[in-house]
């Protein structure tokens, strides 16, 4: 089969091929969709076998769904609203903002004013109370840049302007999820105390925090930016889906930017409604946090609300389309600008056609950086004041080192973004806009997490070029302030060399490298992956694991360590889902010809990279067909053997004319757990919660929050979040439909073999 990769017109491999499928039908996939903004985020599907078989859907609660959402809102919504809310005053107000449905628009891109209008309050009108009228706004992005003060929604180019004026679209019913006490205590926005002063604040959160009404001092608006998708400039992007609010200045002085992730319709929602669902504003609202206690440089996530609004998707683009509910997820950063916020000046693209909206106007880019250099990088405008090229070029340095640093931690943690385009990346150096990401299970170079991601452009083991490939993309746009060649010659000197050194340094801290560091180490943690990625093991759970490897030569105490190797390493089943083939055999016997015959129709169908891959796997299926289970967990052993050896070498040099042995493996245990999670979020763990949401219980985001809030600790004995009597007895129904779907596997086990049947795009 090694032949195979190298030729792609063997006549033998078509009889090959043919033989080999005599016996075998691969799987149909099935993809959700393209990752645009516009279709509701990231979905998921198990897969179905080919040819009229029972399709292998996720359970969903036969009959009840009705009652089961009646029973939500006359409970848990009531529950919420009717503690400590007093009769018509202000939360009389609130509650009926929050319970009545929204009157239809009288035009598309008009927002719907009927909840606001049930209770008397106008956009701006009416304080919040004592804990959200504590938010002190000062906008100064819509003050230092230009904005199109047009309120119209109407999808359109906006030129001459970085922001433009909406409203957000109120929602029928909204009710929080979750909230994240850490991120809004950013904001200033501290803890409650008693059960009911807490629901009080809930429903509080819920009626501002969704957009139904807005706190005073808010000035909603949307950012226009570009952006190179896939490689490819794409012209005007802008936030499709999300609103600037304000920024409140916090109590410890820092400046933070609110923003609602689906509040409706803006100018730059071209052909969609501007909404987001509850699977996605889930995903999104976990992982925002999960990074950020993580260690991980990025965007917040404070709240997460849903709703009795609807909107139509067809979650798998298979003519099936269902109802959603409306959710949005308020996002807390310095700045949401990013790297296609200055692609707005770009001229005609050769290769697209497409332009920036506002090309030639130089005077708004030299605005965009006196007001991003100022304000995020004051010490280098201080620094630079008399000299606005080495000032440019110092800020481009240093975000680029930022972005370096940034990809470094990420690929420390398995973690895998799904869609770095330009337009996703942070003019601050933060993890921004979580669609289909992905945490790395078993370990694979090559993992691709996004299911609509073909080529493999963000694949774990591309995203530090990608990333480095989007920074020239920025260097380009700021032309003519900061002149290219000084910008590349910064790309090149910096980026590499802080990558390579910040991930080394993160990965001696992984394996507890403590007092010295050598050239070898390099090597080290290359042949580790190496090892990982031979027996299959996973990423998260076998760095954990190394933290227990001892020094020590009993051998008895080595066997027991490779068993518990053995036992993160992926099972014959796994790997048998993980290499089977996706192809049909004479899709693929169509393909090889046509690469010979026909290359330029052949590249219109597909990639080289794509058939050797292909390939690749039909060998590897192949030769798990010949292998037993006892001949893997050998095979596995005996990696994991020759690695560890050259593990404890290493681990001996460290130890060299230190007295005091046992306070040395003391620190090392300490500093490898506070640098190796025992818990991430994985991808079936978050299906386990949002199938729990689309039921009406939403403990399980709430546990899986606290859980991810310490990922380096063993915290799996919490107590899980509990609601009031009347709440439970609401959810209880919605509980129990749950219960056949969640997983009750630890939250730090391998994942289930039907997670590797989940597919995010």
């Amino acid at each position: 089969m090694g032949l195979l990769k190298k030729s792609l017109s063997s006549q033998k491999l078509t009889v090959s091929l043919t033989d080999f499928y005599s016996n075998f039908s691969p799987p149909r996939i099935r993809r959700s969709g393209r990752c645009s903004p516009q279709r509701g985020g990231a979905k998921w599907r198990r897969h179905r076998p080919v040819g009229g078989g029972a399709k292998w859907r996720r359970h969903r609660p036969v009959g009840g769904r009705r009652r089961m959402a009646a029973a939500l809102r006359s409970g848990r919504s009531r529950s919420l609203l009717s503690v400590g809310l007093g009769s018509p005053g202000r939360f009389g107000a609130l509650r009926a903002a929050m319970q009545h449905p929204t009157a239809s628009s009288a035009r598309a891109g008009s927002p719907e004013r009927g909840a606001e209008a049930a209770a008397g309050l106008g956009a701006g009108g009416g304080g919040a109370g004592g804990w959200l009228g504590a938010l002190r706004f000062d906008n100064l992005a819509l003050r230092s840049l230009p904005v199109e003060p047009s309120e119209d929604s109407a999808p359109r180019a906006v030129p001459g302007a970085c922001f433009c004026r909406v409203r957000p679209t109120p929602l029928r019913n909204p009710r929080l999820v979750a909230m994240s006490l850490p991120a809004l205590a950013l904001l200033g926005l501290e803890a409650a105390g008693p059960a009911a002063e807490m629901e009080e604040r809930e429903a509080e959160a819920a009626l501002y925090f969704s957009g139904n009404r807005l706190l005073p001092g808010s000035e909603p608006a949307a950012h226009c930016y570009c952006g190179h998708q896939f490689g490819s400039f794409a012209g005007q992007l802008g936030d499709g889906a999300a609103m600037y609010l304000g920024e409140v200045l916090g109590p410890r002085g820092g400046r933070w930017e609110m923003q609602l992730k689906g509040a409706g319709l803006t100018p730059f929602s071209r052909q969609a409604d501007g909404r987001k669902v509850l699977r996605s504003s889930i995903r999104e609202f976990l992982c925002s946090e999960a990074m950020f206690h993580l260690g991980i440089p990025t965007t917040r996530a404070g709240t997460c609300v849903t709703s009795d609004s609807e909107v139509v998707r067809d979650i798998f683009y298979d003519g099936n389309p269902k109802k959603e509910r409306c959710t949005v997820v308020l996002r807390i950063a310095s700045t949401f600008l990013r790297f296609g916020s200055f692609e707005i000046f770009k001229p005609t693209d050769e290769y697209t056609g497409r332009k920036g909206p506002s090309v030639n106007r130089n005077d708004i880019r030299i605005q965009m950086l006196d007001y991003v250099i100022g304000t995020f990088y004051p010490e280098i405008q201080e620094a630079y004041s008399d000299n606005s090229i080495q000032r440019n070029a110092a800020f481009f340095k240093e975000i680029t080192k930022r972005t370096a640093r940034l990809v470094a931690e990420w690929q420390c943690v398995g973690f895998c973004h799904g869609v770095l385009n330009t337009d996703n990346m942070s003019i601050v150096g933060l993890t921004i806009d979580y669609g289909p990401f992905g945490f790395m299970d078993r370990y694979d170079p090559e993992h691709i997490c996004n299911g609509s991601d073909n080529t493999g452009r963000y694949a774990y083991n591309k995203q530090p070029e990608i990333c480095k490939w989007n920074l020239g993309k920025l260097a380009e746009a700021l032309v003519p302030e900061l002149p290219l060649e000084i910008s590349e010659l910064i790309l090149e000197e910096e980026y590499d060399a802080e990558f390579e050194k910040h991930y080394l340094q993160k990965m001696r801290k992984k394996l507890g490298l403590i007092q010295l560091e050598l050239e070898e180490d390099s090597k080290l943690v290359s042949e580790l992956l190496e090892t990982m990625h031979l027996t299959g093991g996973d990423f998260t759970n076998i760095f954990y694991l190394l933290s227990s490897f001892s020094v020590d030569s009993d051998p008895s105490r080595l066997e027991d360590f490779l068993e518990k190797l053995a036992s993160q390493c992926a099972s014959m089943e796994e790997l048998k889902v993980a290499f089977k083939p996706q192809m049909d055999p004479r899709q693929l016997s169509m393909m090889l010809m046509l690469a010979q015959s026909n290359p330029q129709l052949f590249a219109l169908f597909g990639t080289k990279a794509n058939i050797n891959k292909e390939l690749e796997r039909i060998e590897q299926f192949t030769k798990l067909q010949q292998l037993t289970a006892a001949d893997l967990l050998s095979r596995n052993k005996r990696h994991w053997t020759e690695w560890l050896e050259k593990y404890k070498v290493r681990l001996q040099k460290e130890i060299e004319g230190i007295s005091d042995v046992d306070a040395w493996n003391t620190d090392r245990v300490k500093v490898m757990n506070s640098n190796n999670p025992k818990y991430i979020l994985r991808n079936y763990i978050a299906q386990n919660a949002i199938e729990a949401a689309e039921n009406g219980d939403f403990s399980e985001v709430r546990n899986v929050l606290k859980l991810l809030e310490n990922p380096f600790q063993e915290t799996e004995s919490f107590t899980e979040v509990k609601g009031d009597t009347e709440e439970e007895e609401a959810t209880a129904a919605a509980a129990a439909c749950a219960q056949a779907t969640r997983s009750r596997l630890p939250y730090c086990s391998k994942p289930p073999l039907w997670a590797s049947e989940l597919c995010v795009t």
